[in-house]
């Protein structure tokens, strides 16, 4: 029995469930371990080896998920900053919301792992989760879904309509682009021209007036082209204006990772830029700094200027 074909697309639905990449790919790796001791028992007149999986990694994540607080994104735990100027403290007690780098696996659709739905996945019951992606993101039918969570047929329609009603708010994916999208694409390479100028005013122009910028591990987080200008000012003041950008994918979003210089002549990698670009405009920046996300993009740490 072979596995490991089914390990890109476990650790997406992994990843859905818990909001962390690096966990997700640990419980993959616990599921395929549990169906190697338990091959012997597998049936295949009951259910084909993806769905026999899909069930050993429900199970794997919802036991993982007990007791656990949700993992968010700043702009989901209080009301935005209003001083650009305010300390960057991190909050490295809180298991913020992790990206998802494409590169990692090879998928085909990648739209249900964007940003918003996976920090809206959160809010649910464990419970809920698992119903919904597993009936709506990976399709399989309401009897699979029972018996992999050893319920019943109306059950998971139930829960599958809870789960339904509680994310009413997430937003139109039609009109977020995708990151090979020429629109999109083209809005965020000029981003990055603008960005490697250091030129605030461009960057502006490319903002959508009610854009949102959030920087986890930091909890702060800003609303609007004012605060966005003011702050990314503040970020060339205090970082320089020595920077290189290079353009790569998250969540099935055009993203960028950004190298900051430093006094020893190279760059550093220093953050991951996740974009909902929409209507021609970025509508949201997510900025991750955090050195085990920046791990996860098989990138070099830094590279010589010269």
């Amino acid at each position: 029995m072979d596995f490991e074909p089914y390990r890109g697309e476990l650790v997406a639905y992994c990843y859905r469930m818990l909001g962390s990449f690096h966990e997700a790919e640990d419980l993959v790796q616990d599921t395929m371990l549990r169906a190697w001791k338990a091959r012997d028992r597998y049936d295949p007149s009951r259910a084909s080896v993806r769905t026999w999986l899909y069930r050993i990694a429900t199970n794997v994540c919802l036991t993982a998920l007990e007791g656990r607080a949700r993992r968010p994104l700043p702009s989901g735990l209080g009301a935005p900053g209003e001083d650009p100027g305010t300390p960057l403290t991190l909050a490295t007690d809180i298991p913020w919301l992790q990206p998802f780098p494409d590169a990692r696996y090879d998928m085909e659709a990648r739209a249900d792992m964007r940003l918003a739905l996976v920090v809206a996945l959160q809010r649910l019951p464990a419970r809920q989760r698992a119903v919904l992606v597993l009936r709506e993101v990976l399709q399989f039918s309401a009897a699979e879904v029972a018996d992999q969570l050893d319920t019943t047929v109306p059950a998971v329609n139930s829960t599958l309509q809870r789960a339904r009603a509680a994310l009413t708010d997430v937003g139109d994916d039609d009109a977020i682009a995708e990151p090979d999208d020429p629109e999109a694409r083209e809005v965020v390479d000029r981003y990055l021209r603008a960005f490697e100028a250091a030129d605030v005013p461009g960057l502006v122009r490319l903002l959508a007036d009610a854009v949102v910028l959030e920087m986890p591990p930091v909890p702060l987080w800003f609303r609007g082209t004012g605060h966005y200008g003011a702050f990314m000012r503040r970020v060339f003041q205090l970082r320089g204006t020595d920077w290189a950008l290079r353009p790569l994918a998250a969540n099935g979003q055009p993203a960028l990772a950004a190298y900051a210089a430093a006094p020893d002549g190279d760059r550093w990698l220093h953050s991951l830029q996740v974009f909902t670009v929409a209507g021609g405009r970025i509508t949201r920046n997510v900025v991750f700094t955090d050195p085990q996300v920046l791990d996860t993009l098989d990138l070099p740490q830094r590279f010589s200027a010269n």
